[in-house]
């Protein structure tokens, strides 16, 4: 009982970051994280969404290593 608990907790906290991460990622990092600059349509950016929330740490990472390039 509590390890479900638990796992569940744990499932609800990476998709809570997930989610947090993407829409801030998709609404003001995507540009910046692309080696070439390009612009996304409300459609694309949308689309992005789920992907981004999976992948969290992966995007995370490589903003992060956008904002640290000149």
């Amino acid at each position: 009982m509590i390890a479900g608990t638990l796992l569940f907790s744990l499932i609800a906290l990476y998709a809570a970051a997930g989610l947090c991460t993407a829409v801030a990622f998709v609404s003001l990092g995507i540009t910046h994280a692309l080696p070439a600059p390009m612009s996304f349509t409300l459609g694309a950016r949308l689309i992005l969404i789920p992907g981004a929330a999976a992948l969290w740490p992966y995007i995370l990472a490589r903003w992060l290593r956008a904002r640290s390039r000149p």
